[in-house]
């Protein structure tokens, strides 16, 4: 089939060339135009998701097909890969940010400050993006604390569902307030906004503190375990998406999956009924227009801290020294790609230390 001619999209007056429009991103018959129609219905919140923050882009150069794979690094062998730093020939307005990795490496990422970049980023064949909990001004002080509901196997999002209440109940003891969105996948999303005052790693402390004492509370639904053959059949929460350079995806995202679902936030009272494939790149403008921006609370900037709707960390962080020095909890193992990390545990699997130690 012959490539369909380029076109020229008019974002809020900035003009963004789209090539092969109609090429095919998912078997479904969704086309790169399409994706790009639903960027542009979904404008305000997805760049309100986005804007000022380092975002790493999660490019399927051929689309999505069942049983394509994901790779870590830019140019990687893969179907999709994600890229962490802004491609070659972008246009001037597409504005980067400085950050640096565990590794000690920097990068400069993508930025978005006006909806043409999200949609310039979709001609770059970008399905989801991964917004660090950071803003340009400090990318070393989140301003969102991220909670990761993630089922494991033999559970699924309704398991996630059921706990939801619950982490909101701990986490409003905390001071926080959370919004909540489906990861487009089989899990859920609840975010916190908070004051940039704390680094990377006390926030993931802090979200670790939380973890433990909904863990506490529902041991048998709910499991902090950072090896998997520890889990059970139980919700993880996945504090490491707290640590630096681990990203979540962004409210209204796109997800590479069969059915184009979509990272959509919700109403708290919706959250047992709904399930994520009800949300996709079809379905999700009409939502929009209807409800509008369910997650704008998230995406609280620091100039709306006097209206009381941005939280903090004291109280998690008490409950963390409350945890090491009551029950000898302390550190936490980090994903693997880190450095060794103070304070932290070692970092092997408990079956095979076993073996190592009877060895």
């Amino acid at each position: 089939m012959p490539a369909s001619e380029a076109v020229q999209l008019d974002v809020r007056g900035r003009q963004v060339r789209l090539s092969s429009p109609d090429k095919v991103l998912f078997a479904s018959g969704i086309t790169k135009r399409d994706v790009a129609e639903y960027v542009i219905a979904v404008g305000d919140g997805i760049l309100a998701a986005l804007a000022d923050r380092p975002t790493a882009l999660e490019r399927w150069p051929s689309g999505y097909r069942e049983g394509m794979v994901l790779t870590q690094r830019t140019g990687a062998q893969g179907d999709g890969f994600y890229s962490k730093r802004v491609p070659k020939g972008a246009p001037d307005w597409v504005e980067s940010v400085r950050i640096g990795f565990p590794s000690g490496r920097y990068a400069d990422e993508v930025c978005p400050t006006e909806l043409a970049v999200v949609v310039w980023a979709v001609q770059q064949n970008t399905l989801t993006f991964h917004p660090w909990p950071v803003r340009r001004d400090d990318v070393d002080r989140p301003d969102q604390l991220r909670i990761d509901l993630d089922p494991q196997p033999g559970t699924d999002y309704h398991d996630a569902a059921a706990i939801a209440p619950l982490v909101r109940e701990v986490a409003a003891e905390a001071g926080l307030t959370l919004y909540p969105k489906t990861s487009g996948g089989r899990g859920l999303h609840l975010f916190a906004p908070i004051r940039p005052e704390w680094e990377f790693s006390p926030a993931r402390r802090a979200t670790i503190a939380l973890a433990r004492e909904i863990e506490r509370r529902a041991p048998g639904a709910v499991t902090t375990k950072w090896w998997k053959e520890e889990r059970g059949r139980r919700v993880f929460i996945d504090y490491n998406q707290m640590a630096r350079d681990r990203t979540i995806a962004s409210a209204y995202s796109v997800r590479a999956n069969v059915r184009a679902t979509v990272s959509a936030p919700l109403r708290w009272e919706e959250i047992p009924d709904v399930t994520p494939d009800d949300f996709t790149v079809r379905t999700m403008p009409a939502r929009f227009t209807e409800v509008g921006d369910l997650f704008a609370g998230a995406n609280t900037s620091p100039q709306g801290l006097a209206d009381g709707s941005v939280g903090g960390l004291e109280t998690l962080l008490e409950w963390a020294a409350r945890d090491e020095r009551d029950h000898g909890l302390g550190e936490a193992p980090y994903p693997p790609e880190y450095p060794k990390m103070p304070g932290e545990p070692k970092r092997v699997q408990p079956s095979r230390a076993r073996h190592d130690d009877e060895g």
